[in-house]
């Protein structure tokens, strides 16, 4: 099972995002939620999740905000919001999983199964890769 942390400042959307994993993602184990980028980073101390689902447009910062906090980054991302064309394609090229809102079952299955294949220690190029993405 994979242990997974949900950070969305949307209760509707956490609740829609934990509905859809327990019916089209059995692999997944929901084991946590958080609304912001400080319960996020208390909730990753505390729990130690496997997968994180992060929003990037919190109540109190980023997602990227709270990727800054941790001391490493030993768990796997899938970002999810509802950005523009874009934004969406600078996360494409970057080689991060990214979702957007509203969350299609389909391409929730292709990024878990993504997820799951990939390594956290490359999180931090893709992040790099990210940032040079934006500034194009």
């Amino acid at each position: 099972m994979t242990r997974t942390l949900l950070i969305d400042d949307e209760p509707h959307i956490r609740d829609t995002l934990r509905k859809l994993l327990a019916r089209h993602c059995p692999q997944v184990n929901v084991v946590g939620e958080a609304s912001g980028v400080a319960e996020g980073i208390i909730a990753i101390q505390r729990l130690h999740p496997d997968l994180v689902f992060l929003d990037i447009n919190l109540e109190d910062g980023s997602g990227f905000d709270l990727l800054h906090s941790p001391d490493s980054i030993d768990f796997k991302i899938i970002f999810i919001s509802a950005f523009d064309k874009d934004t969406i394609q600078a996360f494409k090229l970057s080689s991060l999983e990214f979702l957007e809102k509203p969350i299609n079952p389909d391409e929730l299955r292709t990024a878990i199964k993504h997820a799951e294949k990939a390594e956290p220690r490359d999180l931090v190029l893709k992040l790099q890769a990210l940032v040079a993405n934006f500034r194009k």
